[in-house]
C-alpha cells in the first residue's frame, strides 16, 4: 500500500507572469489504503495537480512525496519506479486506448512491462485482470469500437492495475459515460480499493459520485484547495461557503447516498 503527500504544491502554465497558479500552495494527504476524493469545477486545477504528481506537469515550487520519497522524474529509472507505484486512469478511453489493438493485447503489453511472463501465464493474466474490473474474459479479443463506453473504461483501468500500482489516480473517469453505466463503474471502483487495498486519488466534478466513493473529499477552486474533511463531516457540517454551494445544488446529498461509507 501507497501514501501521498502533496506539500505546497504550485503549478504554473505557460502566459503572462501575472497569471493565476493552475495550482496555488496546495497541501494534501492520502494515508496508505484510502481514497481521498477532489473536486471541483472545470478548470479548478485538478488535472494540473494530477499531472504534477505523476511527473507530466511541470512543478514550480513544493513537494510531492509517494512513501516518503520525492517524486522525481529526471532518469528512465526514476519514471519506471514511479509508473510501478502510480498509475492514472484517464476521462476518455476512447484516446487512453490503441483502437488497433484488441483488449487481450492492451492488457499482455502492459503487464509485461515490468515482469516477463510466457504464453499460458499472459493468457492467466488477462482473465484475471478483465475479472477484476468486472468484464467477460470472452471480450479479450475485441477492439476497442467494439465495446461499449464503459467497457471500454474498464479495460482502461484493468490496464492501470496489471502493474500493481501502490496508488491509482482516477480523473473524471465517469464524466463520459451514461449514468447508469456511471453508478456500475463506481461501484467498482469502491470494491477495487477495498480488494485491493489500494490508495486512490478520486477527481471529478460530480459531487454526488466523488462523495460515493471518497474517505475524505478535498475541495478545490482557482487552484487551491478550500476544504478537506471526512466525507461525512463534509456533507453533514460543510465549513466553507464554496463546498456550501457545491451541496445546496445537491440536496439529496445531505443524506448519504445509498451504500456510501460513513465517517
Amino acid at each position: 500500500m501507497t501514501t501521498l503527500q502533496v506539500i505546497d504544491l504550485t503549478v504554473r502554465h505557460p502566459g503572462p507572469r501575472d497569471s493565476p497558479a493552475a495550482v496555488d500552495g496546495v497541501s494534501l494527504e492520502i494515508p496508505s489504503g484510502t481514497t481521498l476524493g477532489l473536486v471541483g469545477e472545470s478548470g479548478s486545477g485538478k488535472s494540473s495537480l494530477a499531472g504534477a504528481i505523476v511527473g507530466l506537469v511541470p512543478v514550480h515550487g513544493g513537494r510531492v512525496l509517494i512513501d516518503g520519497r520525492e517524486v522525481r522524474t529526471r532518469t528512465v529509472h526514476d519514471r519506471r519506479r514511479l509508473a510501478r507505484l502510480v498509475q492514472v486512469v484517464l476521462q476518455d478511453p476512447d484516446t487512453a486506448l490503441d483502437p488497433r489493438m484488441t483488449a487481450r493485447q492492451t492488457l499482455v503489453e502492459a503487464a509485461t512491462v515490468f515482469r516477463r511472463l510466457d504464453r499460458a501465464a499472459r493468457a492467466e493474466r488477462v482473465t484475471e485482470l478483465l475479472d477484476l474490473v468486472g468484464l467477460d474474459p470472452g471480450l479479450a479479443d475485441r477492439l476497442p469500437r467494439q465495446l461499449s463506453g464503459g467497457q471500454r473504461q474498464r479495460v482502461a483501468l484493468a490496464r492501470s492495475l496489471s502493474v500493481e500500482p501502490g496508488l491509482l489516480i482516477a480523473d473524471e473517469i465517469t464524466s463520459a459515460l451514461d449514468v447508469s453505466v456511471q453508478a456500475a463503474v463506481l461501484n467498482t471502483m469502491r470494491e477495487l480499493q477495498q480488494r485491493l487495498g489500494l490508495s486512490m486519488l478520486f477527481i471529478g466534478h460530480n459531487l454526488p459520485a466523488v462523495c460515493h466513493v471518497s474517505d475524505a473529499v478535498a475541495v478545490m477552486r482557482h487552484g487551491r484547495i478550500v476544504e478537506v474533511a471526512p466525507t461525512g463531516t463534509l456533507l453533514r457540517a460543510p465549513s466553507h461557503p464554496y463546498t456550501r454551494t457545491l451541496l445546496s445544488s445537491v440536496p439529496s446529498l445531505r443524506t448519504p447516498l445509498p451504500g456510501q461509507r460513513s465517517s
